[in-house]
Order: C-alpha cells, then structure tokens, then sequence
C-alpha cells in the first residue's frame, strides 16, 4: 500500500490538475459563446448569396461556367479543418479519422490526390503520412475573420478553376450542440448543389451578363463555404474542448473522492497499529 505521504501529494497534485481543466472549461465555455454567434450571423449572408447565385445560375439563358460543370475526375482536393491544439476530445481524431478513411478506400495513389489542411494538428497528421500537401494553413484566431483564410480559400478555388483538381471536398466538424459535434463531408466544387427547388427566388437586373456575374461572384460563394465551414469547425472546436475539459474536470472530482478515502483509510490502519503497539508495550511491561 502507498504511504501516506505518496497519497497525500497525489491529492495534491491531482487537485492542481483539476483547477487547471476548470480554468480550460471556462476559457472554451466563454469563446464558444461568441464561435456560435459567429457561425449563426454568417447564415444570413450565406442564405442570401447562394439565392443571388441560384437566381442567376437559374434565370434561363446558356450559362456556363468551369465551377458549375461536372468533368472527369483526375484529381480530387480534400481541405480538411482541424485545430491548431489538442485537448479537445475525439474533435480532431473523428474528422482526420474519415477522411483518411476516404482517401484509403477512393484512392490507390498519391498523384490522384493532394490535401489542404487548415489546423496544426492536420498538418502534423497528414505530414507523418507522407500525403501530398498541397498548400497549409496554422494558427487561425479562436475567433476568425474571412481575411485570415482568404489566401488559402482563394487558393483552393483557384486549383479547381485552374484544372489541377477536378473535384474539392471539405471536411469538418459541424456544431450541432455543445455536447454534439457531427463529421460532415460536403462537396465545394463543382456547385453542382445550388437548387431552386422550394425557394421563392427575387428577380434581379444586372449588368453587363450572367457570365461575367458569375465569374466574379461563385470564387466568392465558394470562399464563403469554406469561411462558413471553419466558422462552424471553430464553434465545435470550443464545445469540444470544454466538453473534455468538463470530463477531465470530473474525473479529478472522483480521483480526489477515491484517493481521500484511501488516505482515510491507511491513516486509520496506521493509528490502530501504533495503538495495538502501545497496549502490546504496556502489556509487556506488566
């Protein structure tokens, strides 16, 4: 059996552990406050500029466009979100977990893929693989602006546009509740799913035509997606991480309850030797 001392600093110990993991709690309880009311002002816009966008796509003529065009697929992008730290539960593990799932099942060579990831953690993952990176991006604010992922938004359209990939897909945690985070999979490019159906769509006058409208405005709709999608990952980032920290919060609680008690416990076994000693002594001496 341990001594008491060794029980006594493992107490010790464990409650300093624990005012760390509720100091987590708290920081991830107050930024996912504010990652959700992010995640949710965004909706507006998004709802708005993919109803401008189907408006257009939709409005009859001959509209063509590369990033509305199904083609042959050579080569397919993932962009993968993730985060830059750990201590975050299953957050990270379930997204990079699927999507190398996806890339093992869909591909048998490393030239029919390459990956963006955006999060240190996806980064590492990825690298120790030796997978095809094709462009990374770390250390995004806990509370993101779009310009600090245009760069490598722009860039990943820009691969579609270009040719060099023929499909995109993006991969992230979607933020459901605090406690609920599910892995979604959702294909950026092509736009193949900008639909009208059930929607009462506004009649727009635009100038000069529907081509060169939509050339300068699906880049954009396509960044949004991406800038949305983090957003969300971010929001589920924060609940993930005061989730686990709630946990490890916890599992201390019931760490100290039981090493207490074990400490109760030797202590009592060490006053009733001591106390068997003393009347074993006196006995002795009669």
């Amino acid at each position: 059996m341990a001594s008491l001392r060794d029980i006594k600093n493992r107490i010790s110990s464990t409650k300093k552990t624990k005012q760390i993991t509720k100091a987590m709690e708290m920081v991830s309880a107050s930024k996912l406050n504010r990652a959700e009311q992010n995640a949710k002002s965004f909706n507006p816009y998004m709802d708005k500029i993919q109803e401008v966008v189907a408006s257009i796509a939709n409005g009859g003529g001959d509209v063509s466009h590369p990033m509305l065009n199904t083609r042959p697929v050579k080569k397919t992008g993932y962009l993968v979100i993730t985060s830059d730290r750990g201590l975050a539960g299953a957050y990270n593990s379930s997204v990079l977990r699927k999507v190398y799932q996806k890339i093992q099942d869909t591909h048998s060579s490393k030239d029919e893929y390459t990956v963006i990831p955006m999060g240190r953690v996806g980064r590492d993952f990825f690298s120790k693989r030796d997978m095809p990176i094709e462009r990374e991006i770390t250390g995004v604010a806990d509370q993101p602006a779009f310009a600090d992922i245009k760069d490598v938004a722009s860039e990943a359209v820009q691969l579609y546009t270009d040719g060099v990939i023929d499909e995109l897909y993006i991969y992230y945690n979607h933020y459901v509740s605090a406690i609920t985070q599910e892995v979604t999979e959702t294909k950026l490019l092509p736009l193949t799913d900008i639909s009208t159906e059930g929607k009462k769509l506004s009649s727009y006058e635009y100038e000069p035509d529907q081509d060169q409208i939509l050339k300068s405005l699906l880049p954009q709709y396509a960044e949004s997606l991406i800038f949305g999608a983090l957003l969300d990952g971010k929001a589920s980032e924060h609940a993930a991480r005061m989730t686990a920290m709630k946990a490890a919060t916890d599992n201390a609680d019931d760490l100290i309850g039981d090493l207490t008690l074990s400490y109760n416990r030797a202590r009592q076994a060490s006053i009733t030797q001591e106390i068997t000693e003393i009347v074993g002594g006196a006995a002795a001496l009669e």
